[in-house]
């Protein structure tokens, strides 16, 4: 590494770490508001009313079924657009424009709430039908039902694929920078290009998000291992 790609790197730390600090802040955000929309999508899943079963099916097949990048560029142009005809239309000037975070944190949500939906409501059916039918037969109603008997015996069967979607989730925030918002990787592009450092800044790129995944992994891990205690291992079945 020579002085210049040296010096290219120490002016450039500050903003990538706050860059680092916005990608988490998106995904944390986008993951909390996805596991409230996959916990509805999954309880319309499995109502007994077809009309709202129909509606979240529609939901989750259609949402995994589109890109991302697509959504995320509707969003913030297509949606800006839409904002600005409605306010010209009330009689207000001017062009409505839809920041980027809350661009990022919507889509990244809605999508992570259709991967959430299919995930629960596997780890739902997951349970046994006896805990259910005593919890009914103890005259549980249906929050009692929900918080002391579905959400412990569904966790640790959902967690696996919880996990896979918050470490796909972080991956994701990237495609955030065809927008021009100032996460980790759109920040590494803007130092790449200023420095011409090009391996350089995106070798670090790739460094900050293993670092996260990896760390996200073992916090993942520890809590499933948390959650199955008392289960019985693979070895002991």
């Amino acid at each position: 590494m020579n002085n210049h790609s040296q010096e290219g790197l120490a002016d450039w730390a500050g903003p990538i770490l706050q860059g680092a600090l916005t990608t988490l802040e998106i995904a944390v955000l986008a993951y909390a508001i996805g596991l409230a929309l996959g916990l509805l999508g999954a309880s319309a899943r499995l109502s007994p009313w077809a009309p709202l079963r129909g509606l979240a099916t529609l939901y989750s097949t259609a949402v995994r079924a589109v890109p991302e990048l697509l959504l995320i560029i509707l969003l913030y142009y297509a949606g800006s657009q839409a904002l600005t005809a409605v306010t010209n239309a009330m009689g207000f000037s001017g062009q409505v424009a839809i920041n980027g975070f809350v661009t990022a944190v919507g889509v990244l949500a809605f999508v992570q709430g259709a991967y959430m939906t299919e995930v629960l409501r596997g780890a739902i059916l997951a349970i046994p039908r006896g805990q259910l039918e005593a919890a009914d037969a103890f005259g549980f109603s249906t929050w009692a039902r929900f918080r002391r008997i579905v959400v412990p015996a569904m966790l640790p069967n959902a967690l696996p694929g919880m996990s896979n979607l918050w470490l796909i989730l972080i991956k994701d925030t990237a495609l955030i920078s065809v927008i021009g918002y100032s996460e980790l990787f759109f920040t590494i592009q803007q130092a790449a290009s200023s420095t011409r450092a090009h391996f350089l800044f995106y070798a670090a790129a790739g460094v900050i998000y293993l670092a996260m995944t990896l760390s996200s992994t073992a916090l993942f891990a520890r809590l499933e291992r948390r959650l199955r205690r008392g289960q019985p291992t693979t070895e002991e079945a």
